[in-house]
């Protein structure tokens, strides 16, 4: 397995970008090698077999050890590798239900889907997927449904915390999102820009709470949504300096790494073209921002981005590296507690 470099004082660039097939091109090589790229998503679209992704790992690897692989791989119907041995993992609502019935049981569980979803990323030589849903579930966002695990504030916190573990096992961070919450809305931000007409009172006790109470040692990452909340600022979450540096930063003392969500979304076109919106961004008080299905964008991005990393930059960005070297994927199907926990996936599933 190639080490990561990791410096407590230099650190990759601040841009994630993405690639459009099952191998890298000469253009997507020039773009992981700008010095401004700091980590590569990856989606359904890059993988055709568990090979082939350990092969693109692999050559991402090969040109730049320092960077972060990373991949919306949640469970239910948002799991981007599917079947050549991957386990189906539930929906995160499976996990609430199962908490009304038997909240440990829930818990114990949720840790075993978290190693199960970190062990088999890793063992293909992806680093980080972007996960958990933190969201509450008010059963009006679509986007949101299933993906998160309940309405209940504490019974999404002790979840996320389960499932979080269950990820450290493996090595793997985690990352929440949507900050401070996407699940009371029913917009899409992908198509359309959400507004939320809550007062910041409501939010902070109910949306925003999972994230106070987790704290950036389980929490090392954040990822904010493209929601206005107009009774707070005029400017989505992402945007919007209160909500990064007043609301997370200072009031709920968070010093993680914060990802922007995709600033193609159109919940992001609030900010402008391409650079106005990640130097929004960044202005805010993101640390990195997503650039995905729009290669062109980033090439405009990365040409033009003027940016100076923070002092503090690198110590948050280096704590989502893996923490210890991965099991291979034979050694990892050999493994007992593997299959005990891949086995509660389909139990769970099924139920």
């Amino acid at each position: 397995m190639t080490e990561h470099t990791s410096s407590a004082s230099v650190a990759p660039g601040p841009v994630m970008v993405d690639i459009q097939g099952y191998t890298l091109t000469e253009a997507e090589r020039a773009r992981l090698q700008h010095p401004l790229t700091g980590g590569l998503i990856l989606f359904a679209r890059n993988f055709e077999s568990r090979q082939q992704l350990s092969q693109l790992c692999a050559q991402v690897r090969a040109l730049r050890s320092d960077i972060i692989i990373a991949v919306d791989h949640e469970g239910g119907r948002v799991q981007r590798f599917r079947d050549d041995g991957f386990t189906t993992l539930p929906a995160m609502r499976k996990l609430g239900e199962l908490w009304m019935k038997d909240a440990t049981k829930a818990v114990q569980v949720a840790v075993e889907t978290g190693y199960v979803l970190a062990a088999e990323l890793r063992a293909c030589g992806v680093d980080l997927s972007f996960t958990p849903v933190l969201d509450l579930d008010y059963g009006v966002s679509h986007v949101i449904g299933d993906r998160s695990f309940h309405r209940s504030p504490r019974a999404v916190a002790m979840l996320a915390e389960g499932l979080i573990r269950g990820l450290q096992k493996a090595g793997m961070a985690a990352c929440g999102k949507h900050f401070p919450g996407h699940g009371a809305v029913e917009a899409d931000s992908h198509h359309e820009i959400p507004v939320d007409e809550r007062s910041l009172q409501e939010i902070i006790d109910e949306d925003a709470a999972p994230y106070g109470w987790l704290g950036p040692l389980l929490l090392p990452a954040v990822m904010p949504a493209h929601v206005i909340y107009p009774k707070v600022d005029d400017k989505p979450a992402g945007f919007s300096e209160f909500w990064l540096q007043r609301v997370l930063r200072k009031a709920l003392a968070y010093n993680g790494l914060i990802f922007s969500d995709d600033l193609t979304m159109e919940g992001a076109s609030v900010a402008g073209n391409i650079i106005q919106r990640a130097q929004a961004a960044l202005s805010a008080g993101c640390d990195m921002v997503l650039v995905c299905n729009r290669p062109d964008l980033a090439d405009e991005l990365l040409a033009v981005l003027d940016y100076q990393q923070p002092p503090e930059f690198a110590e948050r960005f280096y704590r989502l590296m893996p923490s210890q070297v991965a099991l291979d994927w034979d050694t990892l199907q050999a493994d007992e507690h593997y299959q005990y926990a891949r086995g509660l996936q389909s139990q769970i599933v099924s139920s």
